[in-house]
């Protein structure tokens, strides 16, 4: 049997109003104003806040009392912020107007009813994400004047201080970590970090979900990931030194994959929800900003090549036309002085075509080459003659042609084509015998491997790229100057990112320099004579 309300026996004590009792048991504040915003009742909750924030409400109640009397009479429900007076807590006030109507059938606003609510985190959060969204565009802002002259790890630099301030600033993440994948091994390679010691930049990552720590998975999964205590969770791998809880979130550009943002703290349980999801917001803001600087990178290989192709298609025509008379006037007959100078225009002209490919080569090529080495063959160079210089790179025409510009000027140059043979050979150089084999003229490498003993010299210069399959240029470095102290190093790098920060580390253990691909020939033998003191 269906009992009403007015049947049930009452629970409330006699004589109790109950829209009294309901509104005393509201956590918000509620009171009512007359027009004049004095308050002629109000509940528990709203007397007990603040008479700054009172004074704030009724002041508010009355500029309400005062609109309502305009052509919006009776319908306007005004809705305004009001802080407490320490200004630590923000409250919503929602103001409705309490109406009579009179014998006559007029209706009139007698009072106001005000309810104060407690939005402090709301607004908090609503501020903390419209400041993500300003850093977000912040990071993504480059400014072309600045860039144009910097090189990529300069400008990486830039975006990695914007990086670091931010999460400071609005996320209070001072440990953290920043990894690419990189495409072909999916190895997670460090681009910035923050806080973080050594051991853990060094560690080894791959984006799969297994055995590669949370890192991986995130990267795997594209899911992020709340450690909440590390010393609990199988998955974790060495971070900042005790660290105790960690946050990592994926780094996506549309719905794809580019990397992972890792943060960690010493407290346990230090990452809320929210902290979650302003990762992932800022997270989005790093891959747009640092797909920019990709895209700048290759903008100028593409434009470079495309650029090359155009030159060489419009000039195509004439080279060929005098080639053809060239041949013509050989076929005439001519005396010995003309015929040396029809022989140097047709090298000439394959010269240009050889350019014009070298150039388009991009990273991949040393510039001018070629007339170093014809330089080079008219005198050996007195600084760089008789020197033993290692070359590491992973790209065999960047090796061949640091190679012949150096042998053409009286170097004796190794070559290597990974880290691991490169640090094997420098250690066999200061143990005063390395193996080689192969002869050191221009035009052919000399590889380090099996064979019969060179004689016991040591190395007196190393140029290695910082980006090897198998080790990174900082491991090379560290790996010479811990035999041989005061090795001479150049580091060389095309135009993507310095992983593990090779450069900056290295510089600040004394390197002697860095070549940026594609480089001048000239600028590598001015930089050889720099470090070997010439």
């Amino acid at each position: 049997m269906l009992v009403m309300a007015e049947d049930r026996p009452s629970l409330l004590p006699d004589g109790a109003d109950p829209r009294g009792l309901l509104w005393d048991a509201l956590r918000e504040g509620l009171c009512v104003t007359d027009l004049d915003g004095q308050v002629v009742w109000c509940n528990p909750g709203f007397a007990k806040l603040d008479d700054m924030l009172k004074q704030r409400v009724t002041m508010g109640c009355k500029r309400a009392a005062l609109n309502l009397k305009g052509e919006h009479h009776g319908k306007v429900r005004p809705r305004f912020d009001a802080t407490s007076g320490d200004e630590n807590t923000i409250y919503e006030v929602l103001v409705s107007p309490i109406s009579r109507t009179d014998s006559s059938g007029q209706v009139a606003t007698t009072h106001l009813a005000a309810v104060v609510i407690d939005v402090t985190q709301a607004r908090r959060r609503e501020m903390r994400m419209a400041a993500i969204d300003a850093a977000g565009a912040e990071l993504v802002r480059l400014d072309v004047e600045q860039i144009k002259k910097m090189n990529t790890v300069e400008r990486l630099g830039v975006l990695e201080q914007k990086v670091i301030r931010f999460a400071h600033d609005l996320l209070a993440f001072d440990h953290f970590a920043i990894r690419l994948i990189d495409k072909e091994s999916d190895k997670l390679e460090l681009v910035m970090s923050c806080g973080l010691p050594g051991p853990a930049l060094a560690v080894e990552l791959y984006a799969r979900p297994e055995g590669n720590g949370i890192s991986g998975y995130v990267a795997a999964t594209g899911r992020s990931y709340v450690c909440p205590d590390t010393t609990a969770d199988a998955r974790y791998v060495i971070g900042v030194d005790s660290a105790r809880s960690s946050l990592t979130v994926p780094l996506r550009l549309s719905d794809k994959v580019i990397g992972i943002l890792n943060v960690e703290s010493k407290d346990a349980g230090a990452f809320t929800e929210d902290d979650r999801q302003f990762a992932e917001m800022f997270a989005t803001y790093i891959a747009l900003a640092l797909h920019i600087l990709n895209l700048l990178v290759a903008e100028r290989s593409t434009t470079g090549q495309a650029v090359t192709g155009t030159v060489e298609g419009e000039i195509a025509e004439p080279l060929t036309d005098i080639t053809q008379v060239v041949a013509k006037l050989k076929e005439s007959g001519l005396d010995p002085r003309t015929s040396s100078q029809i022989e140097r225009i047709v090298e000439d002209v394959e010269a240009i075509r050889k350019r014009l490919r070298n150039v388009g080569q991009g990273a991949a090529t040393v510039l001018g080459a070629d007339d170093a080495v014809a330089k080079a063959a008219r005198g050996t160079d007195p600084i760089l003659r008789g020197r033993r210089i290692l070359v590491a790179d992973d790209d065999q025409r960047i090796r061949q042609l640091v190679a012949e510009v150096l042998r053409a000027r009286g170097a004796e140059v190794l070559v290597c084509e990974d880290g691991t043979s490169a640090v094997a050979a420098i250690e066999q150089l200061a143990a005063g015998g390395v193996t080689s084999t192969g002869p050191a003229v221009p035009g052919q490498e000399r590889s380090v491997g099996a064979g019969a003993p060179a004689r016991a010299k040591r190395l007196d210069l190393l140029i290695s790229d910082i980006r090897l399959p198998d080790k990174t240029g900082y491991e090379i470095f560290s790996a010479a100057r811990g035999v041989l102290p005061e090795l001479p190093v150049i580091l060389m790098t095309g135009f993507g990112y310095d992983p593990h920060h090779s450069i900056v580390r290295a510089s600040q253990s004394g390197l002697s320099a860095v070549l940026f691909k594609p480089f001048q020939a000239e600028r590598l033998i001015e930089e050889c004579h720099k470090a070997l003191g010439g």
